[in-house]
């Protein structure tokens, strides 16, 4: 079989037919590529997983730290102070029975600390759960050291509006305002000064002070003005008329009658003498 001859002719046939194919294959490309493009621009996500699928064999695996769960400590745990139970108070036989204002708010039973809880958590804006330990707290010390808690509970009130964490400019800190500083010996069993601000040490040790005035000064009346640091002074400015004003209110909360709380609580004792006649008292 004779070979066909090699001309020019042919092999210009033949590059055409191949740029052909050539700029057909590179047309589909570039439609395709543009396409593609479209496409990623339509849809952000899609190029944000190709961008990660293209990084994922130059990146190391992540790793996943189990972690324990978190859990808050329960109210008692914070509120806990390492106050060793003082020993039951004797009374004087010529004693005046002014510590007791009211037996049955001393032995109240359960529903009874239940409507207080109720109420003051109300009026002062206090949590539940806050304020039942708070309220607890003040009967359990009322009953070791023979106090009223309802007492106890009204000069935290007006002292504080039941702040644990109240500071004033001179000094006196937690629910009841006590100097610490003056009456630092009574928190050494509880961890030194530190302990004011904790609730369930300053109510004990506000408890001892005021009962301590108290019998000091034959009334309750004087040893709220003992308290308030205005025992040199003619008048305490009506801090204890309004002590003894939400000690009513407390005490017939805790019979069980409505009493509103939605009256503005009284507003925060002033500072007679920036309390330095506590200092000349703690001398005595």
């Amino acid at each position: 079989m004779a070979s066909q001859p090699f001309t020019w002719s042919s092999v210009s046939k033949t590059a055409r037919g191949l740029l052909t194919t050539m700029q057909h294959t590179l047309t589909f490309f570039g439609v395709s590529a543009l396409a593609m493009m479209a496409l990623l621009y339509m849809r952000p996500e899609l190029a944000h997983e190709a961008s990660q699928l293209l990084a994922a064999p130059h990146k190391p695996a992540p790793v996943v730290v189990a972690r324990a769960p978190v859990q808050a400590p329960a109210l008692s745990a914070l509120m806990t102070a390492p106050a060793p139970a003082p020993a039951p108070a004797v009374l004087a036989p010529n004693e005046p029975p002014i510590l007791a204002l009211d037996d049955k708010a001393t032995h109240a039973n359960r529903k009874q600390q239940e409507f207080v809880t109720t109420w003051l958590s109300k009026r002062y804006r206090v949590a539940g759960d806050a304020a039942n330990m708070l309220v607890s707290t003040a009967y359990s010390t009322a009953r070791e050291i023979k106090l009223d808690p309802l007492l106890i509970l009204a000069v935290m009130a007006i002292e504080s509006g039941l702040n644990p964490f109240a500071e004033s400019p001179v000094g006196a800190q937690g629910l009841m305002q006590v100097m610490s500083k003056i009456h630092h010996e009574k928190f050494q069993d509880m961890g030194g000064t530190k302990a004011a601000l904790n609730p369930v040490a300053n109510i004990r040790v506000g408890s001892l002070i005021l009962k301590e005035y108290v019998k000091r000064g034959g009334s309750v009346e004087a040893g709220l003005k003992t308290y308030v640091g205005a025992a040199a002074f003619e008048t305490d400015q009506g801090y204890g008329s309004r002590v003894m004003n939400e000690y009513q209110k407390l005490k017939l909360v805790a019979s069980g009658k409505k009493v509103p709380t939605f009256t503005a609580p009284a507003a925060p004792k002033p500072v007679l003498a920036e309390k330095a006649s506590q200092e000349q008292i703690a001398g005595l």
